[in-house]
């Protein structure tokens, strides 16, 4: 299995996955770069809501950027 991180590798470096922890999930950096670097589907990533989340996290990052973008 591939670890979960490698599916963000386009957009890696471009996101504060701190801030994402702290202000979408309550926790730590630290927290989150755990669940990146398990293995897909292991126990150790993201549980099924965890995932949800995150993927959520991500559009509403999308959305911000792209609200910003179009206003200038």
């Amino acid at each position: 299995m591939a670890k979960f991180r490698a599916k963000l590798n386009d957009i890696l470096v471009s996101v504060s996955w701190g801030e994402i922890a702290m202000n979408y999930f309550g926790q730590k950096p630290s927290w989150l770069y755990h669940k990146l670097e398990a293995e897909a589907g292991s126990e150790e990533g993201f549980t099924d809501e965890e995932l949800f989340k995150f993927k959520g996290a991500l559009c509403d990052l999308s959305d911000r950027i792209r609200r910003v973008a179009d206003s200038l």
